[in-house]
């Protein structure tokens, strides 16, 4: 039985419209935000998106008017109170958090805690990667209680209606994104750029193919001696993102999984496909960025980001980390930390943050705050390294509370309030010590930030008295 025989999670009346009808609505359905932009028309979510970037909102609807810049915010969520943000190279530095359920673990409060968590911490974007039971409950609880940005991997989904993935069809495939289209999700993940001949590329990888949606569809294709349905139905699938401006996250399928594999010829073979998918998918209407590689040396890093830019002719870049090394399970949230800042650096919209779970289990509530605060500091480098206006701000605001020793201003200001405020009172938990002049580190003798500022009053004191002709200052000179 395939999904399109009436599985559960189907809504009853679904719509089996062909793409032909769906076009004979064109002056009746809302248009989507780059559909808007072109015409020059600056939307409310432009203006929402400019006011949190410090930005013009022409500057907003002109990058998305190009496809530089996305705004995923699908219908349905924008009246559950979604938060418009955009993502683009003229935008700070974004970051997604991954959230799910498996086979194994997890319910609907857990990825609800999950959720409140990385939002709470600062992700621009969530994604749902559930692949157990109760995917419908689970995404619907997520979108109904996010203010920002949801994403999927709609295969997932598909893929638990069936006993063997070669079950499926491609209307199942397109039914599953309408469903989850009808349903609010702002952005998905399909993996339509991986062909049929580019399979062979991966033979001598030492990881293979580590998309778990890049290996499905491979595995399907072989499986019907096929090309690769999403990528058949492209158009198809951009006529259902368009009803309901849900933003294409085209899937890097055969992105490397090990530093190995890093820059081979099938990464750059599927980037080339999505740099074309990109452009068909713009000329029909929809908002589109590519997903980008999970390994990659830190030399080989600003290489792979000029590279997307020019095959997809600049459309966002979302990128897995990148990791930059392979000899850290347990600790891939800073490896790929340092991977993520230098993507940013160079060039990258979005990182898709890894926690210190990666490779090894499902991320619990505390994995998810270790990954979170991890990219957040890897976004925020790249935008003071792309000097992008205001970004040093908080830097400076931290800076100078912690020589004033302002400890409270110094927690208010850190990107963990509750993880700065508990190592300091570890050691010195009295409220007394919130004023104090020095921390446990150096204790009143040897802070140096004290001794600096005690030269700096003397100093002071030593000018004015030259400036007043004192013997004593003078003398002090000879």
């Amino acid at each position: 039985m395939s999904l399109g025989q009436g599985f559960f999670w189907i809504d009853a009346a679904i719509d089996r419209r062909t793409a032909t009808d769906r076009l004979s609505e064109e002056n009746t359905r809302t248009m989507t935000q780059i559909e808007k932009a072109r015409q020059g028309i600056v939307t409310p979510e432009m203006e929402y998106v400019a006011g949190r970037e410090n930005l013009e909102p022409e500057l907003v609807r002109s990058e998305v008017a190009r496809g530089r810049m996305v705004i995923p915010a699908n219908i349905v969520h924008l009246k559950q109170g979604l938060q418009p943000m955009g993502i683009g190279i003229k935008a700070k530095c974004k970051i997604n958090a991954n959230i799910g359920n498996s086979a194994v673990t997890s319910d609907i409060d857990n990825e609800l805690a999950k959720l409140k968590m990385a939002v709470d911490l600062g992700a621009d974007t969530v994604m749902d990667l559930s692949t157990g039971g109760n995917i419908n409950a689970i995404r619907d609880a997520i979108v109904a209680a996010s203010p920002v940005p949801i994403g999927t991997v709609p295969i997932y989904q598909a893929i638990q209606q069936v006993k063997h993935v070669e079950d499926l069809t491609e209307q199942d495939l397109l039914d599953v994104v309408e469903h989850q289209a009808k349903h609010g999700v702002d952005y998905m993940t399909l993996h339509a750029g991986i062909r049929r001949e580019y399979i062979a590329l991966t033979a001598n990888r030492v990881t293979g193919i580590v998309s778990r949606g890049g290996s499905l569809m491979a595995q399907w294709m072989m499986a019907h001696k096929k090309e690769n349905p999403l990528f058949t139905r492209f158009d198809d699938l951009c006529d259902i993102m368009r009803q309901y401006d849900v933003t294409w996250s085209l899937g890097d399928s055969l992105r490397p999984g090990s530093i190995a594999d890093a820059s081979d010829a099938a990464q750059f073979a599927e980037l080339k496909t999505l740099g074309e998918l990109t452009r068909r998918a713009w000329a029909r209407g929809c908002q589109v960025m590519v997903e980008g590689p999970g390994h990659i040396p830190m030399d080989q890093i600003a290489m792979n980001m000029e590279k997307q830019a020019i095959e997809c002719s600049e459309a966002p870049f979302y990128v897995l980390g990148p990791l930059v090394t392979d000899i850290a399970p347990g600790y891939d949230h800073i490896t790929s930390a340092i991977g993520a800042a230098l993507a940013g650096w160079h060039g990258a919209s979005m990182l898709c943050y890894v926690t210190p779970k990666e490779h090894l289990g499902l991320p619990e509530v505390e994995d998810v705050r270790q990954g979170v605060i991890a990219y957040k500091i890897a976004a925020h480098a790249a935008d003071l390294a792309r000097h992008r206006p205001g970004a040093r701000d908080r830097d400076d605001a931290l800076s100078r509370a912690r020589y004033s020793f302002d400890w409270e201003q110094q927690f208010a200001l850190s990107l963990d309030p509750e993880t700065a405020r508990r190592m300091h009172d570890e050691t010195l938990p009295q409220d007394a010590f919130k004023t104090a002049a020095f921390c446990s580190m150096c204790g009143p003798k040897f802070c140096s930030m004290r001794i600096t500022e005690d030269l700096r009053k003397h100093a002071l004191e030593a000018a004015s008295l030259v400036q007043l002709g004192e013997p004593e200052a003078a003398g002090a000179r000879n």
